[in-house]
Formats: C-alpha cells, structure tokens, sequence
C-alpha cells in the first residue's frame, strides 16, 4: 500500500486497516512458526505497511491538534 493511498484513508478507516494488518502479520508468524511460508517476505512488508499507516495517522492526529 502506498503513502498517498493511505493519505487519502479517514483514521477509522486507518485504524481498521490497522488492526487488519497486525492480525494478518500474527497469524502468518504463527504459521510460519509452524511450517516455513512459501514467501516469508509477507511478514517483512506486513510490518512495514503496519510502520506505513501508523506515521499517516500520527501525523492527521497532530494536524487536527
């Protein structure tokens, strides 16, 4: 997902995407816990998209400040 994707995302909808985002992250460490993933870069770009979104929100939630 790119920056100015996430941009133009209310925070609910960042939010949402968020916690959407940190489940799929634990659940594919646990299934790669357990069996090796066919692409175990999912899990780096889950992180970094998580990084992604949490920055986008921080800074709508200090403009609104």
């Amino acid at each position: 997902m790119k920056v100015s994707e996430i941009r133009e995302l209310t925070v609910a909808e960042i939010i949402e995407k968020i916690q959407l985002e940190k489940s799929g992250l634990a659940k594919s460490k646990l299934n790669h816990a357990i069996s090796p993933l066919d692409n175990p870069v999912q899990i780096r770009v889950a992180r970094r998209n998580i990084a992604r979104l949490q920055t986008v929100l921080r800074q709508k939630q200090n403009e609104n400040k």
